[in-house]
């Protein structure tokens, strides 16, 4: 009876421990608890202290996205970027080689197209014909097919780009915003003026060739390029708020009440 006295006293005397255990326990949960849910608060601010440095950063047209992610991505970014050199040399060269044949060579379209089509099919049938005498294999000619899915996407998007253009023309149109107004005539005012010093296609060359060359420059020096349009942007909004002191608040209210 004694050593059972014994027994139940150590086991009495005992539970206080495993309470105690099991207080230390969720004490060290809760520690850790807090300690992660502090660690998480430290990195949230970290986190908001990078993006309000990254926002203070001056983009051109406020852009917040990488160049590669402005070009749209992919491979057409790759190329406009040179990631690819071999790539974009080829095409660059193909489009210069066009250029010169119908602008400095003053070749037609049609007569271009009918010599190439004319060399191509008559190299393509003796080919085929005279392969058993030359005891060559005859050429492959593989079957073309276009896909009707990438025509659709294309037409669709330039759809929606001409309806944007079309909205933006009868909201100018309208009188309800003067500086969308001013924009348009000079950008228009300019294309004339360029149209007069060359043609269609060698100013579309000449946008082709500054796509090439002006992205993967300000890549490389987008930390000096940056400040340098920041004062130039600055500079410009100052020149405007004079412009409008001095030019568009003299404008009658009738037309502004017609704008807003």
């Amino acid at each position: 009876m004694a050593d059972e006295k014994e027994h139940a006293g150590s086991s009495v005397e005992d539970e206080p421990s495993l309470l105690e255990k099991i207080g230390d326990k969720i004490h060290v949960g809760d520690h850790d608890s807090s300690s992660s849910s502090s660690s998480d608060s430290d990195n949230e601010k970290s986190e908001k202290k990078t993006e309000s440095v990254k926002a203070k950063v001056f983009r051109i047209f406020g852009r917040e996205r990488p160049v590669h992610h402005v070009l749209g991505g992919g491979k057409p970014a790759d190329v406009f970027l040179w990631r690819n050199k071999k790539v974009s040399a080829g095409v660059l060269g193909g489009t210069t080689a066009i250029w010169v044949l119908f602008e400095l060579l003053e070749y037609h379209l049609l007569t271009l197209v009918g010599y190439v089509l004319i060399c191509a099919l008559a190299i393509l049938f003796l080919w085929s014909n005279a392969h058993a005498f030359i005891h060559k294999t005859p050429p492959h000619i593989p079957k073309v097919h276009l896909p009707e899915e990438p025509f659709l996407q294309v037409a669709s998007e330039l759809r929606v780009q001409i309806n944007c253009g079309f909205a933006l023309l009868h909201d100018i149109a309208s009188g309800r915003d003067l500086k969308k107004f001013l924009a348009v005539i000079a950008g228009l005012w300019v294309l004339s003026v360029v149209g007069k010093w060359c043609n269609f296609l060698t100013l579309f060359y000449i946008c082709f060739v500054l796509l090439y060359t002006v992205p993967v420059i300000y890549e490389k020096y987008e930390d000096k390029i940056d400040p340098l349009a920041e004062k130039a942007t600055i500079e410009f909004k100052k020149q405007y708020a004079v412009f409008d002191a001095k030019v568009l608040s003299k404008i009658p209210h009738g037309l502004k009440s017609k704008r807003s």
